[in-house]
This record gives C-alpha cells, sequence and structure tokens, in this order.
C-alpha cells in the first residue's frame, strides 16, 4: 500500500470546498502554477476533469503528465487523492 502524506491525509478529510489546487497531494507549486494559466485553479475545477475522464486512473495520469509535465509521482499521488476523495464524498 501506497505511503499516505499529511497532505493527502488533510485532503480527503474533508470536503474540497474552494480550496487551491495546491491542497491536492501531488501538486506542488511549480505544477500548480501550470495548471492555474490553463484554468485549474481551484480542487474543485481539478476534480471536474478527473470526473470528465470517468474516475479513470490512468487517462488521468497521462492527461497531467502530457499536459502539464507531471512527474509519475505527481500524477499518481494526485490521482490517489482525488480517487480516495470521491469514494469518501461522492
Amino acid at each position: 500500500m501506497a505511503t499516505r502524506t499529511q497532505k493527502f491525509k488533510a485532503f480527503v478529510s474533508e470536503p474540497m470546498g474552494d480550496k487551491d489546487v495546491t491542497a491536492v497531494d501531488g501538486i506542488n507549486d511549480e505544477l500548480a502554477l501550470k495548471l492555474a494559466a490553463k484554468g485549474f485553479d481551484k480542487a474543485y475545477i481539478l476534480l471536474g476533469q478527473f470526473l470528465l475522464l470517468k474516475k479513470d486512473y490512468a487517462v488521468f495520469q497521462r492527461w497531467l503528465k502530457g499536459a502539464y509535465g507531471a512527474s509519475p509521482s505527481e500524477a499518481q499521488r494526485c490521482a490517489s487523492c482525488l480517487m480516495d476523495w470521491c469514494y469518501a464524498f461522492l
């Protein structure tokens, strides 16, 4: 099982509300700037993309790596974080 960071635990422990995209595990400041430049400045907007991709873990990771240059680790952590949030709140 993957190690869950404090950031991951904090994000999946409560509704996301209006949290910044940097609240999502796997999204650092550099990646957040790239995402925000294309309109993905809030966690719920990134979640929307995840849902548009039908919660497909692999497709979302490929999108994040290909479109925004996320590392494989960043993409995996982000997808896991959003998936676990969905399990908890949807």
